[in-house]
């Protein structure tokens, strides 16, 4: 029986053929595609090439879509094939019916009549009624071949004059209605588009789906889209996607993701043919599917205006959940009142081009868009950023990228950190005035050797690198400061290790932690480094993780890196100090922070006394 073409897209969107493929051929990444060894006939150099929704092997000559495979590797026949597929996928394979033949044939009439609307629209355009529309096209900056090319047209101006064109080809007012083309009103059906530029909507092979309708003139909504019909779903639907998907396919293009029709359009007409567009919503998930089908790596170019930059930032937060390590994003950020059309209007492709080489990838844009939408300038907006920050790399599935992009993400937070705040500098001689004559005691340090104090951070640095070998489940309370720490190679490749031990299991204790580095051949390299800090340092045998974190935590506010920090924080307990005078707990708040930072400075090694 012929099965229905929607229940068949679905089949392929839910397998991706390289996935099936993947099952009994090995397949590596060859620029866009995958390749391996030939199933259909022996060979040692790979020359099978799997493409986004297709199989060809250079040396045999073998070629076929995902059914095609599953019946040439198991001898099955087509309907066996496609049921072996279907029942992986989660799907029932519709069943012989007369429901089921008149929904297709239904769909079949569907598209005639879209075709034949999008013949009515384009004759309509270059006809006297249409005269002030393609004048608005001409001011657009789009030729004659372009207007051609993606089929632009003249909606009328309604008044059922589409139903009345149509009536020859004996097209009926509920098909029309039934394609998104009339709506019903209260005297009946209504045109949907009147006094509208026309911009048919195409699914990946070029079939006819929709429309979209601009308005002349200041009039809202200055953008239509036609509605959900059976076969247009906006969730799914991609403007643009039939023509960029051969060039982006063939590696001719790259795939970038704009926000509407004449972006997709005048950067077409510019020789930027990857170029595609969500339909009136923000990117979906289906739409990411759909666009990492093509290429593991496409380019968003929202506006540059707020809306743009939030519409960035939903898209983001979307891609994370799909995230892996064949999967990214990379951002192209346009001036604040710029779209691609006006950009490259302006400026000419060459300048375009030049942007979009230097598209930068989700790793390093994604923070700078989150402070930009949180805001950082409060004690509380810093944490409720750095609270996100770390939600949001814990969407990503593949624990080890989410791991580097926690990390990642809290360095620019504690870098930013450090760069804000300003070093203490004590004025008249290091004693300030008070109200009422009162300054607390200056503390004096006795004259000595200038210390080498990036020895001493080293060693410290290596100290607490082996507490946590040894203590593996204080890792996650103390993951954000440790990567500010400054390690050599080897305690680089044990702190990578450790950041992906403790993403990938749920009980971090010595045993696994070492399991874990055998498996990395790191566990050579811990013991080199446990053993040059015990030479220094040795907890007592019956040291509980709690007092082994106090002492990790001494040594890091030692760090030469953390000095501004801890400058910070010593001033702030003499502002509160200021505040209230006779508040002794302030007071020794305050000398004890005077006694860390003195420490610090004086470059030793080891705990705080109490």
């Amino acid at each position: 029986m012929a099965l229905p073409a929607q229940f068949m897209d679905e089949l392929r969107r839910r397998l991706p053929i390289a996935t099936v493929i993947g099952r009994t051929v090995k397949l590596a990444r060859s620029g866009r595609e995958r390749k391996g060894c030939c199933p259909f006939h022996g060979e040692k150099t790979p020359s099978f090439y799997v493409y986004d929704d297709h199989y060809h092997c250079f040396g045999c000559g073998e070629h076929g879509d995902v059914i095609t495979f599953v019946m040439k590797t198991t001898g099955c026949s087509f309907m066996e094939a496609v049921e072996e597929l279907a029942a992986q996928a989660g799907l029932e394979v519709p069943k012989p019916s007369p429901q089921a033949a008149e929904a297709e044939k239904r769909r079949a009439d569907l598209a005639d009549v879209l075709a034949m609307a999008a013949s009515t629209y384009a004759r309509w355009l270059y006809e006297p009624q249409g005269r002030e529309a393609l004048a608005y096209l001409h001011r657009r900056g789009l030729l004659d071949e372009t207007i051609r090319r993606f089929g632009l047209g003249w909606s009328g101006e309604g008044r059922g004059q589409l139903a009345a064109a149509l009536r020859g080809h004996d097209v009926r007012p509920e098909q029309l209605s039934e394609a998104g083309l009339m709506k019903r009103g209260e005297q009946g059906p209504v045109d949907m588009f009147f006094g509208r530029v026309m911009f048919p909507i195409r699914d990946r092979k070029g079939g006819l789906i929709s429309f979209g309708g601009r308005v002349l003139g200041d009039g809202q909504p200055k953008y239509v889209n036609g509605p959900e019909t059976p076969v247009f779903a906006k969730r799914r639907a991609l403007y643009g996607l039939n023509s960029a998907y051969e060039a982006v396919r063939r590696g001719r293009e790259k795939l970038i993701v704009v926000e509407g029709y004449m972006d997709v359009i005048s950067l077409a007409q510019a020789g930027f043919g990857g170029a595609v567009a969500p339909l009136g919503t923000a990117l979906t998930e289906e739409h990411l599917d759909e666009i990492w089908r093509l290429t593991p790596e496409p380019v968003i170019c929202f506006d540059g205006d707020k809306a743009g930059q939030r519409a960035a930032l939903k898209t983001i937060e979307i891609a994370l959940a799909k995230l892996d390590s064949g999967k990214g994003l990379r951002f192209l950020a346009l001036p604040p009142k710029d779209d691609p059309d006006s950009l490259v209007k302006r400026e000419g492709p060459q300048a375009f081009a030049r942007a979009l080489e230097g598209a930068k990838p989700l790793s390093e844009v994604m923070y700078d868009m989150v402070k930009s939408a949180m805001g950082a300038e409060t004690p509380e907006a810093r944490a409720s950023l750095r609270q996100h920050l770390i939600d949001m790399a814990g969407r990503i599935p593949d624990k080890g990228l989410g791991s580097e992009y926690r990390a990642l993400l809290l360095e620019r937070f504690f870098a930013e950190r450090r760069a804000r705040q300003t070093p203490f500098t004590p004025r008249g001689g290091g004693r300030r005035a008070m109200a009422g004559g009162f300054a607390p005691p200056t503390i004096a340090l006795p004259p000595r050797p200038e210390p080498d104090v990036a020895a001493a951070d080293h060693k410290r640095a290596r100290l607490m690198l082996a507490t946590l070998l040894e203590f593996p489940t204080l890792f996650h309370d103390l993951e954000e400061a440790f990567a500010h720490v400054g390690l050599d190679e080897e305690g680089e490749a044990l702190r990578a290790a450790l950041h992906e031990f403790a993403a990938g299991h749920g009980v971090l204790d010595r045993q696994n932690l070492l399991t874990h580095l055998k498996a990395h051949d790191l566990d050579a390299v811990a013991g080199r480094v446990q053993a040059a800090a015990a030479s220094d340092f040795r907890f007592a045998p019956d040291a509980s993780p709690s007092e082994a974190q106090d002492v990790w935590w001494s040594w890091f506010t030692m760090m030469t890196s953390s000095l501004d920090a801890l400058r910070a924080d010593r001033d702030s307990a003499e502002t509160d100090w200021k505040s209230r005078m006779d508040d002794l707990a302030a007071w020794e708040k305050l000398k004890k922070y005077n006694e860390l930072l003195s420490r610090a400075l004086r470059g030793e090694t080891g705990a705080p006394e109490g």
